[in-house]
């Protein structure tokens, strides 16, 4: 089964929305040595831009508005994500618990909704 691993850290702590602070670059080679550990348990992951350069498209009643910024109430932000391939729960949160973090924050696991066989994404 595939569980995605959504990564929440305040961003202030590697240099704000540009994310251009030292303990950015060191955060850069923990992951690094995180996804190495991991090997062919990674199906896909990634790490986002600040949250300074985050669009939403908010739908209320159907009606569509555009904004800048996610507008968090919380200080924590989604800064990345893994998919990884796990047995069961238990092993994505083995996994969860060796994902980097640079100071504190939060792994969220979420199983993934696999898509009915035969159905292919089109590239």
């Amino acid at each position: 089964m595939q569980y995605m691993l959504l990564i929440y850290e305040n961003e202030e702590v590697f240099g704000g929305p540009e994310k251009d602070g030292p303990a950015m670059a060191d955060i850069r080679v923990r992951h690094f040595n995180f996804l190495s550990n991991l090997g062919d348990k990674r199906v896909a992951g990634g790490g986002l831009k600040g949250t300074a350069y985050a669009t939403t498209v908010r739908t209320v009643d159907g009606a569509q508005t555009i904004h800048d910024g996610p507008f968090p109430e919380a200080k924590e932000q989604l800064g990345g994500y893994y998919v990884v391939e796990a047995a069961d729960l238990d092993e994505a949160i083995a996994i969860a618990k060796q994902v980097p973090l640079g100071r504190d924050g939060a792994i969220e696991i979420r199983p993934l909704i696999a898509m009915p066989p035969g159905v292919s994404v089109q590239r």
